[in-house]
């Protein structure tokens, strides 16, 4: 009967949650996919400039 319970407290707990809107969900996900697509694009360039500079310290083609 614990079981009941249980999922009787889960089932009140979830009804309390504040759900976000679609309108909000879409502009979130927009936001996160901008974000990871910049942090990508500037990782990239930092790459390119590392191996460059590491290539030219070290007198090495790695292209």
């Amino acid at each position: 009967m614990a079981l009941f319970r249980f999922f009787g407290q889960v089932r009140k707990e979830i009804a309390r949650v504040s759900w976000p809107s679609r309108n909000e969900t879409t502009v979130t996900t927009i936001l996160v996919l901008i974000l990871a697509t910049l942090a990508a694009l500037f990782f990239i360039a930092v790459d390119f400039v590392f191996r460059n500079l590491m290539g030219f310290l070290l007198g090495i083609n790695l292209g």
